[in-house]
């Protein structure tokens, strides 16, 4: 089977074109590219490496959801002052009155 695969594939390549690109005749070829102008690297400011600890960038939907968490609680708190219960309904996994 190996041999008649072989075969098969050499005369595939007698029969169709050859891999590549084809031009017509009256085609000239293309100009050579322009030299650019080298722009010197600049230097690198930072030359310390930078800690996770020290980066301000935290997710943004982490910082939504720890505000709204904080707005709860102190719209709790107001309302405890005067003296409505709006406290948490499960307090270590035990449910509480109301």
């Amino acid at each position: 089977m190996h041999h008649v695969i072989r075969l098969f594939e050499a005369l595939l390549r007698l029969l169709l074109p050859a891999k590549g690109r084809h031009r017509s005749v009256g085609v000239s070829p293309a100009p050579a590219p322009t030299r650019y102008a080298v722009v010197p690297r600049v230097p690198a400011r930072h030359t310390e490496l930078l800690r996770g600890e020290d980066s301000a960038l935290v997710r943004p939907y982490l910082v939504a959801h720890e505000e709204r968490l904080q707005r709860s609680r102190r719209r709790v708190l107001w309302l405890a002052s005067y003296g409505i219960d709006a406290g948490p309904r499960w307090i270590h996994g035990m449910k509480v009155a109301s």
